[in-house]
């Protein structure tokens, strides 16, 4: 076993020593040990009862004959740090986690890894761990949250972003503010609709490395805590079958996980993480392969926030596996792939047909032809931006519209609640990529706002940043190469003119080159807005957003 390095022989007999100081057993340290990544806090609605999912997971792995040793990351909420410096850091605790989780698992070497997260950045942290570590490892998360309720009908966080700007337009009072405030949001879990964090669950899932259920089980029901259970007691049998995660993410797994995602209609997000763990289990995954796989897979599901259903309704369809057979039906799933079960893709979703035709569409009568995300290109975005298609309304799939350009995602938020934003205009948000930022901050405070403010079919906004998997609109984000660089987007002014065309995978400065060119020889990079810290250290190592904005010494080609 792995963990022989540090338990068996004379010479560890110090090591030993320091387990049994802690209450372990001769017994115990005779049977597998295995690492549990357990990333609760007390600061992420989804985290607050992974305490619990711990507990669970450490039953199973004493059912399946193996010694669970728990230990911990970090996590940011991504909610609670949206808009303001908290932001900066999100994306970049990604690193954090995985490198945490590299750390424990070296310097202790565990036969295996349970890996606890749920919300946004915890997910594609650690998997990428697993990737680089690639000892046997599965993911099983907390839950998505249930919907809230509040003036008689379903709402979720996002509902409570859009309200502020419907308060501050004067279409809804404060007492209509408040009990959202009090409502959206019943209790724990990842937040309720197809967000970043339920977004990663599902593609954890359809990637093979989570349990059937893992990305639609709520938080609060029993059915989770038994998942838990089955995922410690699954760890053994893998590290028995010694299935370990490249042998279950290979290319045709990531093309399942996309297919997914267009199906679903997933956050731009994931088109940051799926190429970030790809890359480190080895394979790279560019933006192209999102648009190969999007213009052949239908959008079957619609979902909160473009959409009206929540995970509860997903998960009551049949969950991810459901989703996964009915594309099945057009080959469009990669039957063959392993996963944590032990089984094939193919042989788990047999078990899982559609229960709800009004969540999950039958693949010849969809939502859309294509799936959820496109990539576009032209010359204002030379190595891709990313849009949400689905959740964009058709008038505003293609159009000319003139540029409020702004510096920082706070600037634009301003000029958007007090109104100063107007139908045609499209919003630039820039030096908010992955170095300029840095950290690539989320724009779901201004894209709530023009959505609250009765803007949401028309006006647009472009960023080198990124937005939530809450945001929707014509939203177009990790706009590359970023500002900061000298990317294009730095040179747009005041009242240009941008061609937005969706379907034709477009995104045009409608500027000639040689007004270009002056504007670039005038041109002059920003002083960095943080100078130390980590965020220094991440805006020195990290990529652009097209190639996931992962950390690097030379950036990627």
């Amino acid at each position: 076993m792995r963990s022989d390095l540090m338990k068996k022989g004379v010479e560890k007999a110090p090591h030993r020593s320091l387990f049994k100081a802690m209450g372990y057993t001769q017994t115990e340290l005779e049977r597998p040990i295995i690492g549990v990544a357990n990333s609760a806090n007390e600061i992420i609605p989804g985290h607050i009862d992974l305490n619990k999912i711990s507990e669970a997971v450490k039953a199973g792995i004493r059912l399946a004959g193996g010694t669970p040793v728990e230990f911990s990351t970090i996590g940011v909420c991504d909610g609670i740090a949206m808009n303001h410096q908290g932001m900066r850091y999100s994306l970049a605790s990604r690193e954090l986690i995985a490198d945490s989780v590299e750390v424990m698992a070296m310097a202790h070497p565990f036969d295996g890894l349970v890996l606890i997260p749920n919300c946004d950045k915890i997910i594609p942290g650690m998997l990428m761990a697993a990737m680089r570590l690639n000892i046997p490892a599965l993911v099983v998360s907390g839950g998505p949250m249930l919907s809230g309720r509040a003036g008689g009908k379903p709402v979720d966080l996002v509902s409570v972003f859009e309200a502020v700007g419907a308060f501050k337009s004067g279409q809804i009072t404060p007492e209509q503010l408040s009990q959202l405030e009090d409502h959206a949001c019943p209790g724990c879990g990842s937040c309720a609709g197809m967000f970043t964090a339920n977004s990663m669950n599902c593609l954890t899932e359809a990637l093979g490395m989570g349990l059937p259920g893992n990305g639609t089980i709520p938080a609060v029901t029993a059915a989770r805590t038994r998942l838990a259970k089955a995922a410690g007691m699954r760890i053994l049998e893998l590290i028995r079958q010694n299935i370990c995660p490249r042998d279950i993410a290979t290319r045709e797994a990531f093309e399942n996980a996309v297919a997914v995602d267009m199906a679903l209609g997933c956050s731009t997000n994931t088109v940051l993480h799926v190429p970030a763990i790809a890359h480190e289990a080895g394979i790279d995954l560019n933006l192209e392969t999102f648009n190969r796989i999007s213009a052949g897979t239908p959008h079957l599901c619609s979902l909160r926030p473009s959409g009206t259903h929540f995970l509860e309704d997903l998960n009551a369809a049949g969950g991810v596996q459901a989703v996964m057979n009915e594309l099945s039906r057009r080959d469009l799933i990669h039957l063959d792939t392993m996963t944590v079960t032990g089984k094939t893709a193919g042989d788990n979703l047999r078990a899982f047909p559609v229960l709800d035709r009004d969540v999950i569409r039958p693949i010849d009568q969809p939502y859309h032809n294509e799936g959820g995300i496109a990539v576009l290109y032209g010359n204002l975005a030379p190595e891709g931006a990313v849009v949400k298609q689905s959740a964009v309304a058709p008038e505003m799939l293609r159009r000319t519209a003139r540029a409020r350009v702004f510096d920082s995602e706070s600037e634009a938020a301003t000029a958007i609640l007090d109104r100063l934003i107007k139908p045609g205009d499209v919003v630039i948000i820039r030096y908010e990529g992955p170095k300029g930022g840095p950290g690539m901050q989320e724009m779901l405070t201004p894209t709530a706002a023009l959505v609250g403010m009765g803007l949401g079919k028309d006006v647009a906004l472009i960023t080198d940043g990124r937005f939530s998997g809450g945001t929707h609109g014509e939203a177009i984000g990790h706009v590359s190469p970023e500002a900061a660089v000298g990317g294009p987007i730095a040179l747009v002014e005041e009242g240009d003119e941008i061609a937005i065309d969706i379907p034709g995978k477009k995104l045009e400065l409608l500027v000639d080159a040689a007004t270009l060119e002056k504007r670039r020889a005038v041109w002059t990079p920003p002083a960095p807005r943080i100078r130390e810290g980590y965020l220094a250290r991440y805006a020195h190592m990290v990529t652009s957003g097209s190639c996931g904005a992962i950390l690097q010494w030379d950036e990627c080609k």
